[in-house]
């Protein structure tokens, strides 16, 4: 009986953890980062003051959070990392994870809260690099790495291979959604997207094949 309770008490509290993340970034947007007070944000997720600051005591603790796990949703961090050996799977598994998390409206909302409020509190562009972004991309540097190691690329530049390829495929999902209200691609054209993406990466890096080597005579 006590372990359903804890786990009844897990299930509540997650739930108005959700409902404050929710509320607050619908607020953010509506009213500024600025013109939004963590009252209103209790008031708007319906959870008492008190719930709220147990959870979130400042306003960049729970601008942090909806960072942190914006970006670690679904399949975001490091420990989806692909196995090494077969390069145009790693990239596809990545490429189309990578599609799926930039290409919820959630996350155009994001950036568009910390692209408004950058010149006033620039630290909300910090925390989206540093928390989001930055172990995102350091989780793709690292697959290429390994499969450089392992000799199954040639990617002499991790960090510019992963730029080229997170860009290719933001470029087409995330950043026209931030300029237009009513971009929404359909799936199958995300999916050639992506496609293409790991096609350049793969015409790029994929390591030259040696020539068999002559028979004797």
């Amino acid at each position: 009986m006590a372990a359903e309770l804890s786990a009844h008490h897990r299930r509540l509290a997650q739930q108005k953890r959700e409902a404050i993340t929710t509320a607050a970034t619908e607020l953010f947007l509506e009213r500024g980062y600025d013109g939004t007070s963590l009252a209103r944000i209790a008031e708007a997720a319906g959870v008492s003051k008190s719930t709220l600051f147990k959870q979130f005591p400042t306003k960049a603790a729970l601008f942090e959070a909806i960072v942190t796990e914006s970006w670690q949703r679904d399949a975001g961090d490091a420990a989806a990392r692909p196995r090494t050996g077969d390069l145009r799977s790693g990239l596809t598994a990545i490429g189309h994870r990578y599609a799926d998390l930039v290409g919820r409206p959630g996350m155009a909302a994001l950036f568009r809260i910390v692209i408004a409020e950058l010149p006033r509190f620039p630290e909300l562009g910090r925390m989206q690099f540093e928390l989001g972004k930055l172990p995102y991309f350091t989780s793709v540097q690292h697959y290429l790495e390994a499969e450089h190691e392992a000799g199954n690329a040639d990617v002499p530049d991790a960090v510019s291979a992963a730029n080229q390829f997170l860009g290719m495929i933001a470029n087409y999902v995330l950043w026209p959604r931030m300029l237009l209200t009513d971009w929404n691609p359909a799936a199958a054209d995300i999916h050639d997207a992506v496609e293409q993406a790991v096609q350049t990466m793969l015409a790029r890096y994929t390591p030259a094949r040696r020539p068999d080597p002559k028979p004797e005579r």
